[in-house]
C-alpha cells in the first residue's frame, strides 16, 4: 500500500497487434492485426486527451515497426512508454531486452517498465536487469488463465524490482480489468473499484485497443470478448474515467507510480533509523 492522503489512478493499454482472431480460425496479416489496434489506439488518444489524463501504453515491437506513427503521438501526447515485449502471439525470453533496445532507439525516449504479453509470468530476473518495474501480474484466479491467489496483491518489491499488479477488490480479489468493465454492471464496477481505491490508496488497470472496435463483425469469437465493445466500450471507459475525477483522484503513469513508491519507502527506512 502507498502511504499517502492522495488517490492514485494508473490506466494501461496493451498496445498489441489483434491476434484473438487468429486463436479462431481467423486468417488475417499481421498488417491487418495492427491496422484495426491503431483504430482503437486513436479513440483511446482522443478520449485521453478530451478528459487531460496521462496513462502508460505498453508496446510489442511488432506494433511499433509497423505503426511507428501512433506511437509518436502516445509520445507527443504526454503519455508513457513501456514494453510489452516483440511478439504478442509468441514471446521469448530474449524479447525482454530486445524489445526494450528496439523502442528506445526508435523513438529516444527511456523505456522503465514491462509487461509480459497476455500477463503471463516473465523471468523476474531478467526483467530486473532491463527495467524498474514489472507490470505482469493480475493477482487473481481466472480459469485456464491466471492462478495468483497467494501472490502479493499490492505494489512491492521483488529482487530489486518495483511489482506493479493489476487492481484487485480488498476481499475476494475480484479481477478489476477489462473483461470486468466489458460484463459487470456499472454500478457494481464503481463500487468495487472505489473499495479498491479507498484501501489501497490507488487503482491500477488495463484494457486493449482492439476493444474499443465493434467486435461483432467477428461471429466466432466469444461473447465474453465481443460484449460491450466498440462504442460501448468508449462510453463505460469515458463514464469510469468521468467517476474516479468525481474521487478527486490524480491520474499517473506507472513510472511515476514506481517512483513514488520508491521516496514513500526511502523515508520509511530513513525514519525507522531514528
Amino acid at each position: 500500500m502507498v502511504s499517502s492522503n492522495r488517490k492514485y489512478v494508473m490506466l494501461s493499454f496493451d498496445t498489441e497487434e489483434f491476434d484473438i482472431p487468429c486463436e479462431y480460425g481467423y486468417k488475417m496479416p499481421l498488417e491487418d492485426q495492427v491496422t484495426l489496434s491503431v483504430y482503437g489506439l486513436n479513440v483511446i488518444l482522443d478520449i485521453l486527451s478530451e478528459k487531460k489524463i496521462k496513462a502508460t501504453f505498453f508496446c510489442t515491437t511488432n506494433f511499433a515497426i509497423i505503426a511507428p506513427n501512433i506511437i509518436r503521438r502516445i509520445i507527443t501526447d504526454g503519455h508513457e512508454v513501456a514494453s510489452h515485449g516483440c511478439n504478442h502471439t509468441s514471446p521469448k525470453s530474449e524479447d525482454i531486452p530486445k524489445s526494450k533496445k528496439k523502442l528506445e532507439e526508435m523513438f529516444g525516449v527511456s523505456i522503465l517498465g514491462y509487461r509480459q504479453p497476455r500477463m503471463q509470468k516473465p523471468s523476474i530476473g531478467d526483467v530486473q536487469k532491463e527495467y524498474m518495474y514489472d507490470a505482469s501480474l493480475n493477482p487473481t484466479v481466472i480459469p485456464g488463465r491466471y492462478l495468483n491467489i497467494k501472490k502479493t496483491k499490492t505494489i512491492h518489491k521483488k529482487n530489486g524490482l518495483i511489482i506493479i499488479p493489476a487492481s484487485v477488490s480488498p476481499y475476494f480479489r475480484i479481477p478489476l480489468f477489462w473483461l470486468s468493465l466489458h460484463h459487470f454492471p456499472l454500478f457494481i464496477y464503481k463500487f468495487l473499484l472505489k473499495r479498491t481505491l479507498t484501501h489501497d490508496g490507488y487503482f491500477n488497470t488495463y484494457f486493449h485497443p482492439w476493444e474499443f472496435i465493434d467486435l461483432s463483425m467477428f461471429s466466432k469469437l466469444p461473447y465474453i470478448i465481443k460484449h460491450n465493445t466498440g462504442e460501448q466500450m468508449t462510453l463505460r471507459l469515458m463514464h469510469i474515467i468521468d467517476y474516479l475525477k468525481q474521487c478527486e483522484v490524480e491520474f499517473i503513469t506507472y513510472s511515476e507510480m514506481a517512483m513514488i513508491h520508491e521516496k514513500y519507502y526511502e523515508i520509511k527506512c530513513d525514519n525507522s533509523m531514528l
